[in-house]
């Protein structure tokens, strides 16, 4: 920080197991990335290349290179290990992973439809290999999951071999644990916090009024994912009750 402020809640340090921020790259340049790493790489745990798009991206290998000289863990997005699952080529996709040396693996099912039995199979598999970070709910504002369910398979895949379990909300931030208005499902999410351990949970949360629920919710080391590049220092900011939308929050005297 760059000056003394008194009455701030305290922060997890890097390398952290909560309060981690996880930022979306939708397709970066090169120089963009240097740029957000310059001002966010501080605030910054983990960087997803959302959905599949590093298949299309220019230059992927340069890309990793920049994050992980800022000691940015990044890895590939649950899309794409779904892609290469609904067409029979989970070998080939570990073997992409292997190319590009991932530390961290997303398995997903928002996209297809697969046994939950399965899916955890795969995480089994990855874990051997490599972190696993998993999701769970549906890409498909039609699917609305029961709370008994969100808690069900969450426990499953954790006990697979998932690190954290992703809460689903899409980059846009209006299904799964949301209504599709963007507005939180506040029961479901109180619902899972009864069995589930908030810090095995990362809530994806791209919407300032998500991100400020939460944080109310459960204080400023609550894990958000989702989070866009130009967002990761107000978030910061939200965090530590330094900005209007959590300002009392944390005020103690």
């Amino acid at each position: 920080m760059n000056y003394p402020l008194n009455n701030l809640p305290e922060r997890t340090v890097k390398p952290r197991n909560s309060g981690i921020t996880m930022v979306m790259d939708k397709g970066l340049s090169l120089r963009q990335v240097e740029d957000f790493i310059e001002v966010g790489g501080p605030y910054t745990d983990i960087v997803k290349l959302g959905w599949a798009t590093s298949f299309v991206t220019p230059n992927l290998d340069e890309k990793l290179k920049i994050y992980r000289r800022a000691g940015i863990p990044v890895y590939f997005g649950g899309t794409l290990f779904e892609a290469f699952i609904v067409r029979n080529q989970f070998d080939d996709y570990c073997r992409i992973l292997d190319k590009y040396k991932m530390e961290h693996v997303e398995v997903s099912d928002g996209s297809i439809e697969i046994e939950h039995d399965i899916k955890c199979e795969y995480i089994r598999k990855l874990s051997q290999r490599m972190i696993v970070i998993s999701e769970v709910g549906s890409k498909d504002v039609q699917k609305i999951f029961a709370p008994y369910k969100w808690i069900k398979l969450m426990n499953a895949e954790i006990e697979a071999g998932s690190w954290k379990v992703i809460a689903e909300a899409r980059e846009s931030g209006n299904v799964g644990i949301y209504r599709d208005s963007g507005e939180v499902r506040q029961g479901l999410v109180d619902e899972i916090l009864t069995q589930i351990p908030e810090e095995k949970i990362i809530w994806e949360a791209p919407q300032k009024a998500q991100q400020v629920w939460f944080i109310k919710l459960i204080g400023a080391n609550v894990s958000l994912g989702n989070i866009a590049p130009s967002d990761v220092i107000p978030l910061e900011t939200l965090r530590l009750g330094i900005r209007s939308d959590t300002f009392d929050h944390f005020l103690k005297f």
